[in-house]
């Protein structure tokens, strides 16, 4: 990659602030943070590219415009507690904005630490067929879930909100991402 600088700034103009992210935070998150990092050394060229790009098996980083529109939907804010759970771009970007990151990328995916207080983000960059209870269940008061939730050939990404009486989901744009490895979607017998 002959200038990585020239190439955050084309991702950032080119994909994400014409696919409506409009938070300017963002986008200098994005301008900043070396995608390319985050991706096998064989597969840097490709860090930039408006598609989806396996960082490790049976895990990608979500387009760029993707990513985007999905940490602009959770709404982070600074000193906010956030979980990214096979994030890494996200959790980085998440990291620059001010935000307290755990990351989850090991082990089984569908929990969240025990240990752990609740959380007001938590953003996972790969497909789900359903977001797992253990994640929604996680959030605190307030607290903001986004995850691309995929049954077919196109997904939605999702947000759930946590709010006094229960929490929320909403559908937010069309995303497709692979499914993660054991977050496929279960389907029961119907005649």
């Amino acid at each position: 990659m002959a200038d990585p600088a020239a190439a955050r700034l084309n991702m950032v103009e080119s994909q994400v602030r014409p696919a409506d992210v409009t938070d300017v935070r963002l986008h200098d998150a994005m301008r900043e943070l070396a995608r390319e990092q985050f991706l096998p050394g064989a597969k840097n060229y490709l860090a930039y590219a408006d598609i989806e790009v396996e960082y490790a098996p049976g895990r990608a980083l979500l387009k760029p415009r993707d990513v985007a529109k999905l940490l602009q939907a959770v709404r982070p804010m600074p000193r906010e507690r956030a979980l990214a759970i096979a994030a890494p771009y996200a959790a980085a970007v998440l990291e620059h904005l001010g935000l307290d990151v755990t990351r989850l990328d090991e082990g089984d995916l569908s929990q969240v630490p025990a240990d752990s207080e609740p959380y007001d983000v938590i953003v996972c960059e790969g497909a789900v067929g359903r977001a797992p209870a253990a994640w929604t269940s996680a959030l605190a008061l307030r607290g903001r879930l986004g995850v691309v939730e995929r049954d077919g050939p196109v997904g939605k990404a999702c947000i759930y909100l946590r709010a006094d009486d229960g929490v929320g989901r909403r559908e937010v744009f069309d995303a497709t991402p692979p499914v993660m490895a054991g977050f496929a979607a279960v389907h029961g017998f119907a005649l």
